[in-house]
């Protein structure tokens, strides 16, 4: 240490890998001491990381000096905890310092897991940077840490993307806990005792000078120009040297036809070669007049700001003789734009400008950003490759500092990216949903309840969602695909998301409103057991994420979404069109909406915090031998008479269902919806379920799930009921057939009468099973 500290005096800290941030964070500790605690060999730190992890069998080598180098390394070995789709496989991460001058250290770790998939074309690179930060209002000491990331791989490969995409999730979820433990040890800064990391970051950027001259000279150093000057100068001192009939043949400007052929050629070529050293004269002055136009502009409001720092490009395609670009960059937000300036013969462009885009009342979806070539500013610009950043669909925190890479055929061919800082935040604090709503409510004439702070929580742990997302409302509906999948639908402020778990399998997708195009309502038919569809049609090429979600795909690649709830349906969809409205429409068209709809009052329960993350555990709760036939005794679910009549007799009123439908092999779907009877629920509740069925793999028999919803009564919002039939023949008995039924019910929402409803809607379910079955053997013996 003492041989680099004298070393590194003069080096430069490295910059960050291009992967993206794993953790930025300021800790109450001088670097000194942080680096001990990390890179220490005494340091109890490592074990507890590898506790958390599951590591095993960790080998932390000592310090060396490689003198060929003249840099510090050690080796660390450990065996990695064994995963859903890994076994456990060793893990040697070679660390080396990069930098440490007593007041910055940066590490470079070098991971190979050569026992994975493909993990010898691969090592994953990690920087470690420890710098001072601010002095805090105590006078103590800070420091930051910055964790980035790469891949670096060793072959080429076509899993590189799968490899990539799995690398980021695995190290996100690992330094995740790694900042928690690393809080644990040392006392991070609050936010509130310092300015914010937006600031700081920003405040670091310095846009390089530009000099009109510098540029001129670099601009005009091409062949075009020199050439142009070459023959120029040739011409004149042949003039002077030549007998006068050259210079008549110079008259050819005059349109006076030159002496000789040679003549000809030279002046047209100095004519066509002048001609465009004035275009490029011209490109340049009317670029200069768009550099940095909106570089410096702070933004206008209250509300969501949006701050852009462009940092720099890298391998920016080429589309000049030249070999270089005029690139320039368009950042699109909510129908406002902001445009770079202008980097003259680059491909690896630095630009270090900050935009900001004016506040708004609503969270921004997606900024779109596009690399262009300048050509003047009334030719037709070259796209040299375009990103989108979807903010619903990252981390706020992941943004902070990331490398972007452009799709398109020529950014795709060189590999371009950009280097951008994003920062997204409220000027307004914590009273974004309330402002919202209010604002809506204005504009709509509708009533809207904010749900619950544990709701909102649990949404975004659902859907992987930044935590700017806020729950409005939420009910039982169905999704309309081969057939209906029953689950629950989410509104929020700027997406529908839905989510399902039906017979273990889970289903979940959300879109954008902004990406819907149209929402009609088809009404009610028989197949869809009387009750009408909200159908909701996508924009083209919108929603392509969530495209296992649609019904149909029509002629134009329009999604289209089919949704049905067979409760509350005025409610569910008048909340989803007042949002919709709300978001999309012109104010002209909210006006009429007002003036349509100012009487309509929608409300939404205000309790609960949903849950619904967790598989059903089920339990057996009934078990019997009966005399009845295994094939007679499966007519209870074959849709036929015995079928109507048992349910009808059980207390079940209105009963309707769907035909069977074969969804895979010889696995059947269908829908059921009945009334409950007054003896059996004071309530008179209504239920839908969806029944699956199949054979039994290794015995004569079948297999019926079912998942039931209840409507109408006291927190039937809070649960779905799972039951599971196994009916097989009795080798003892041909004509007798063994029952065994399976409950367990998944909790939507948290409430303290889980154990009494579940004890009431148990000892329900099994009278109405004894009662069921007993009808089904004098049907039998009738």
């Amino acid at each position: 240490m003492k041989t680099i500290l004298s070393r590194d005096q003069e080096s430069e800290t490295p910059t960050n890998l291009p992967g993206g941030v794993l953790l930025d964070q300021l800790y109450v500790t001088p670097p000194q001491d942080l680096n001990t605690l990390l890179f220490s060999t005494d340091s109890g730190f490592h074990k507890e990381v590898a506790d958390v992890h599951g590591t095993t069998e960790l080998d932390l080598g000592q310090w060396k000096l490689d003198t060929s180098t003249e840099s510090v390394k050690r080796v660390v070995t450990y065996i990695k905890s064994a995963t859903k789709l890994i076994k456990a496989v060793k893990g040697t991460e070679d660390q080396t310092y990069l930098k440490a001058d007593g007041k910055v250290f940066a590490v470079l770790a070098s991971v190979s897991t050569p026992d994975v998939p493909y993990g010898r074309t691969f090592k994953t690179e990690l920087l470690y940077c420890i710098t001072p930060g601010p002095e805090l209002p105590s006078g103590e000491q800070s420091s930051r840490l910055v964790i980035s990331w790469r891949m670096n791989f060793l072959q080429s490969t076509m899993m590189k993307g799968m490899i990539e995409n799995g690398a980021r999730q695995g190290l996100k979820d690992s330094f995740d806990h790694f900042a928690t433990l690393l809080s644990q040890n040392v006392k991070p800064v609050d936010s509130k005792d310092l300015g914010s990391n937006k600031d700081q970051v920003l405040a670091s950027l310095q846009a390089e000078p530009q000099s009109d001259w510098k540029l001129a000279v670099q601009y005009f150093a091409n062949f075009s120009v020199i050439s142009t000057l070459f023959i120029g100068l040739y011409m004149l001192v042949h003039i002077w040297l030549a007998q006068p009939s050259t210079i008549q043949g110079l008259e050819f400007v005059g349109l006076d036809l030159p002496d000789s052929i040679g003549e000809f050629i030279v002046c047209g070529v100095l004519v066509l070669q002048g001609e465009r050293v004035l275009g490029l004269i011209s490109r340049f002055m009317q670029a200069r007049a768009q550099n940095g136009s909106d570089h410096g502009v702070k933004a206008q409001g209250d509300g969501w700001l949006l701050t852009v720092a462009l940092i720099e490009g890298s391998n920016i395609a080429a589309v000049d003789s030249s070999g270089f670009s005029d690139p320039y960059v368009v950042f699109t937000c909510n129908g406002k734009t902001r445009t770079s300036s202008i980097k003259f013969q680059k491909c690896n462009p630095t630009w270090n400008e900050i935009f900001e885009f004016d506040a708004m009342d609503e969270p921004p979806s997606v900024l779109d950003v596009e690399v262009y070539d300048f050509d003047g500013p009334f030719d037709e610009a070259t796209s040299l490759g375009h990103a989108e950043i979807n903010f619903v669909k990252t981390n706020i925190s992941d943004l902070a500092d990331l490398w972007v890479p452009l799709q398109g055929k020529l950014a795709q061919a060189c590999q371009s990216k950009l280097h951008l800082r994003i920062f997204l935040n409220n000027t307004r604090g914590g009273n974004v949903a309330n402002h919202f709503l209010t604002k809506m409510e204005k504009e709509v004439g509708k009533k809207i309840t904010v749900r619950s702070p544990q709701t909102n929580s649990a949404f975004q742990k659902l859907f992987g969602l930044p935590p700017e997302e806020f729950l409005i409302n939420d009910f039982t509906c169905h999704l309309k695909r081969k057939m209906p999948l029953q689950g629950r639908l989410f509104l929020s402020a700027r997406i529908i998301g839905f989510h399902a778990n039906l017979f273990g399998h889970k289903t979940k997708f959300f879109f954008l409103w902004e990406d819907i195009e149209d929402i009609q309502v088809v009404p009610p038919t028989l197949s869809s057991m009387g009750s009408p569809i909200v159908v909701m049609t996508l924009r083209q090429g919108r929603g392509m994420d969530a495209r296992h979600g649609a019904k149909t795909q029509d002629e134009e690649g329009r999604l289209k979404f089919h949704f049905q709830s067979f409760v509350s349906f005025n409610v569910a969809n008048r909340t989803i069109m007042a949002l919709w409205k709300a978001r999309s429409l012109s104010p002209e068209q909210k006006v009429q909406i007002v003036e349509e709809e100012s009487d309509v009052k929608i409300q939404a329960e205000e309790s609960g915090s949903f849950l619904g993350l967790d598989d059903v555990n089920l339990s057996e709760v009934y078990s019997a031998a009966h005399s009845v036939p295994t094939n007679f005794f499966t007519e209870l679910f074959g849709g036929g008479e015995l079928d109507r009549r048992v349910m009808e007799k059980a207390g079940c009123l209105n009963y309707s269902y769907t035909p069977w439908e074969s969804e895979k092999g010889d696995v059947c779907v269908r829908q059921i919806y009945y009334r409950f009877d007054k003896r059996v629920s004071q309530y008179r509740g209504e239920v839908t379920s969806t029944q699956q069925k199949s054979r039994l793999s290794d015995r004569n028999g079948w297999l019926v799930q079912e998942v039931s919803t209840l409507h109408a009564v006291p927190l039937g919002d809070y649960f779905n009921l799972h039951v599971r039939y196994q009916i097989e023949d009795l080798p003892s008995t041909p004509k007798g057939c063994q029952v065994k039924v399976y409950f367990g019910v998944e909790w939507l929402k948290s409430t303290r009468h889980q154990k009494r409803i579940t004890k009431n809607v148990l000892k329900n379910l099994q009278d109405r099973l004894k009662d069921t079955f007993s009808v089904v053997e004098k049907e039998f013996t009738r």
